[in-house]
């Protein structure tokens, strides 16, 4: 009898840690449905274009998205094409807490006055979208609103980075891959439209 119950209690130890060890899995919430509206751990809206380079080659992005590294291209749909003629760019001189509006032609140079900041201006992307390296706009309406930029200090290019063509300064969401500089802050106010 002893032994049996030995065995038993054996057994039953033994079941124990292979019980334990199976993984819980955490209920998902179920999905809303609402366009638009944020799911859990989803990320949130906006372009996600520059990083550090990963191990495999791969531009690693600021919430994990990897992109393939290589020259972009700019790429304007016929719906957007010769639709918007300027853009309105707020420059911040950090110094004197002073904001000045201006407007600049797209595809054309602008100095900041009282300054060796001159802007190279580029596109102007009214709903942008990263495809890639395409870089694009789904729809003529300003739902993402980005503007191509080049920023020179002393005619030494300054933003966006060595290795880029072009910066991109974001209406909606102003913090993603800004220009960072010790006197100016400069951001996209809109785009106008022609005519």
């Amino acid at each position: 009898m002893g032994k049996k119950l030995f065995i038993f209690v054996i057994l039953i130890f033994l079941a124990m840690p292979v019980q334990s060890c199976k993984k819980k899995e955490t209920p998902q919430p179920p999905e809303t449905g609402v366009p638009g509206q944020m799911q859990p751990g989803q990320m949130p809206p906006g372009p996600v274009m520059q990083g550090p380079i990963s191990t495999e080659g791969q531009q690693m992005q600021g919430h994990g998205m990897i992109t393939p590294r290589g020259k972009t291209q700019i790429v304007v749909p016929d719906s957007v094409k010769g639709k918007w003629d300027a853009a309105r760019i707020i420059i911040e001189d950090k110094t004197t807490k002073k904001k000045n509006e201006y407007t600049v032609k797209l595809n054309s140079e602008f100095t900041i006055p009282n300054s060796n900041l001159r802007l190279s201006v580029g596109e102007y992307l009214p709903d942008f979208k990263m495809e890639g390296l395409k870089l694009t706009s789904v729809s003529n309406k300003p739902n993402n609103p980005a503007l191509a930029v080049k920023i020179f200090e002393k005619n030494k290019k300054i933003f966006p980075a060595p290795e880029r063509e072009w910066g991109w300064l974001f209406e909606k969401v102003p913090t993603i891959h800004p220009f960072e500089h010790e006197k100016y802050g400069i951001i996209l106010k809109e785009g106008i439209k022609k005519g």
